[in-house]
This record gives structure tokens, sequence and C-alpha cells, in this order.
């Protein structure tokens, strides 16, 4: 994985309109808003982390994106262009097979299985390949255990795990802090629905400091180019729901 930083001080703002805002730019399944004291999460995420219900626990990973169409026409070719891909399967596959040896740890004996690979889901902005990846929990095995094995999502790493880690903290300038992380909720019984901390602006109302992190999969087929072009694409929503756009991307890099 490989991040890119956007930021900009003195930016004084209502978060909960901006939340609003990116909502309706954006329409995902899994935004959401938090604040602790001064600082505000402001996510228009499209990715889900994990999902309990009941014994039964799922895993979305999305990696495959490209953009819409301008026509109706041209938006299926997109589309099926994004499900061809070899790239993206292989990128997408990695990290199916990640999240298959973590969900593995907690798990029920032979309850891990794909019940969806490869699959093309359309939001507002993009196409993105998203495979489904279940489990059962193991009777000895708190569902807390089933979060903390999975933890950071293998989508936000790539593989093998731990060494990418190492790999982005050692070359990654921008500490990621909550970017990359998870928000969602636990109800009393343990279920609970986390999503992916993606596509999602940070807010210091105190410093009136804001920011926001877009990144790409870097893998040996991986075009600079290509790469950087996705970033800013990721980054449309976040650009349109502080009015501005992509022209303005050397105001906020860094």
């Amino acid at each position: 994985m490989r991040c890119q930083e956007f930021y900009a001080d003195n930016f004084n703002l209502n978060p909960f309109h901006l939340f609003q805002r990116l909502n309706d730019i954006s329409e995902t399944p899994f935004s959401s808003y938090y604040r602790l004291n001064d600082k505000y999460l402001i996510c228009g995420s499209p990715e889900r982390f994990m999902k309990k219900t009941g014994d039964r626990i799922i895993s979305q990973p999305i990696k495959g994106t490209i953009k819409r169409g301008e026509t109706q026409a041209e938006d299926l070719v997109l589309k099926q262009e994004l499900a061809q891909s070899a790239k993206d399967m292989n990128e997408n596959v990695m990290i199916v097979d990640i999240v298959r040896n973590d969900l593995s740890r907690t798990a029920a004996r032979n309850s891990v299985h794909v019940s969806e690979l490869f699959g093309i889901y359309t939001f507002k902005h993009v196409h993105q390949m998203i495979s489904t990846v279940e489990s059962e929990l193991a009777d000895d095995c708190h569902f807390i255990d089933a979060i903390r094995e999975a933890f950071p999502m293998g989508s936000m790493t790539g593989a093998p795990k731990i060494k990418a880690m190492e790999l982005i903290e050692q070359f990654e300038y921008t500490k990621r802090g909550l970017y990359s992380g998870a928000a969602g909720y636990i109800t009393p019984s343990g279920d609970f629905d986390f999503n992916v901390v993606i596509r999602s602006l940070l807010y210091n109302s105190t410093s009136e400091y804001l920011s926001f992190i877009v990144g790409g999969a870097i893998t040996d087929n991986s075009i600079a180019e290509d790469e950087y072009e996705e970033c800013l694409l990721k980054a449309i929503p976040m650009f349109k729901a502080l009015n501005l756009n992509l022209k303005d991307v050397n105001l906020l890099a860094q």
C-alpha cells in the first residue's frame, strides 16, 4: 500500500454539515460520523471490515477500482474492464487469502469459505471489485478475538501482512492514524458491524486542521501514473464535499 495525504490549516467548517454533504455526494453503505472531544471522523467508506450476526462472521475486502463512465455504454465497458482485469483479480485474491487466514484463527473447523469472489459493485463515482469471506465463530472464541486477529484488515496492509506493515512504517512519511482503521458498533448481544476508514476526512476543530488520505496497492504490475490517477479518483468525493476540484490538488497535497 502507498498513501497520499491532503491537508489544510485554518479550515473553519461545520463537521456535521460536511458529513451530510459527503454522504449525499458519495452515497456509500458504510459512511459514519464520529466525534471525540474536538476531533471528528467524517467518513464515506464503501468497504466493510467485518460483521457478526449470531455466530456468522463476514468480511468484504475491496481491491480493484475503476471510474464510472460518462454514458451508460461507456460505464458498462469500464465495468467489464474491471471484471476482466488480471491485475485487479490478482490483488483481490491476495487479500482474500489474507482474510481467510485471519478468520481461520477464530473460526469453527472447516467453516471458512469464500461466498463471492471478484464481485463488481457500482457506487456513485466508481466501480469496485469486492469479495466476501465468511466463517462461523468457534465456541471457545470471544467475538473480540475475531476482531483482534483480523485487524488491521488485509486490504489496508497487503501481503505478507506483518512485513508489509513494517515497510509501511518505514517508508510512508504520513502516519495513518485513524485512516485505514475501523469504525462501527457492537450490540449488547455481541453482534457488530465495522467499516474500513477510507474515503474519509479528519478534522480538529481546535486547531482547524483538516486532512484526508487516499492510497492504492503497489504490486509488481503497478504503473506509477495509474496508481496516482486512482488516488485522485478516490479523492473526488472529498474534494467535492469541500467545494474544491482536482485542479486544487496542489493546494492540499503534502
